[in-house]
């Protein structure tokens, strides 16, 4: 990620997409990590200790990730539309754990991460350090941020398989959770779905413009992020941002 971002800072014009691309893809990876660490972190002191023996304190993208769900699938959702698809996974013993706030606060852990990686990636747009920032740079952060907002959203809902069903779950009566239990395989799919419907995705999206736009990130800095991201379109040209 370090390399990719100084590659994007230099302004090299043969490969300032495909440095853009790592730098944004890297930055994914360096985001899920964050998040599942955060859900182990939380669970070691909540008292499972068993997430040590099972390297999920390591930092290390291969103890969370499935090739395919967490790098292959999220790289293809955003090419397809600029969406933060939530992926990794951390095996919770849930049975070393009581009391229902822990639980809670075990699952709000990973979501709250992203927000938190979104607000430290916009600190220089709301700090109102960019004058000197290259524009290809600028963009590629707003992009990157507009992911983990998607993200913290997405994982925020009360579907089953998602982190938001988690916060709710401690609290729901046993014969509820039952009937949801068989849901969580295809959680993620249903929301999906449901962002197919042009009107919710019309409401999903506002709703994410408007989160960046409180960071004063404009829609104009993701636009072109994910235009410099795709860098087998070819290099954008003439990219014009109000201030920079």
């Amino acid at each position: 990620m370090g390399i990719s971002g100084w590659a994007v800072w230099s302004g090299w014009a043969e490969v300032t997409g495909i440095a853009v691309f790592f730098f944004v893809v890297s930055g994914w990876i360096v985001s899920l990590c964050l998040h599942e660490y955060a859900h182990a972190r939380t669970a070691l002191r909540a008292g499972d200790i068993s997430v040590g023996a099972k390297g999920y304190l390591t930092l290390n993208p291969l103890k969370y990730t499935h090739a395919l769900l967490s790098i292959v699938l999220p790289v293809i959702f955003v090419i397809m539309g600029g969406i933060g698809l939530p992926g990794g996974a951390v095996y919770i013993e849930h049975g070393r754990i009581h009391g229902r706030w822990k639980h809670s606060l075990i699952s709000a852990s990973g979501p709250l991460t992203n927000a938190l990686f979104a607000a430290l990636l916009t600190a220089p747009f709301w700090l109102d350090a960019m004058g000197d920032v290259p524009v290809a740079f600028r963009c590629a952060l707003a992009f990157l941020a507009l992911l983990q907002v998607t993200a913290a959203i997405l994982n925020f809902l009360p579907v089953p398989g998602l982190d938001g069903y988690g916060v709710i779950e401690p609290w729901l009566s046993p014969a509820l959770r039952r009937q949801a239990e068989p849901l969580a395989p295809f959680g993620l799919l249903l929301v999906f779905g449901i962002l197919w419907i042009p009107s919710v995705n019309g409401v999903f999206w506002d709703v994410i413009d408007a989160i960046l736009r409180v960071m004063d990130v404009s829609d104009l800095e993701t636009y072109w992020g994910q235009e410099y991201f795709r860098f087998w379109q070819g290099e954008p040209q003439n990219v014009f941002i109000p201030g920079s």
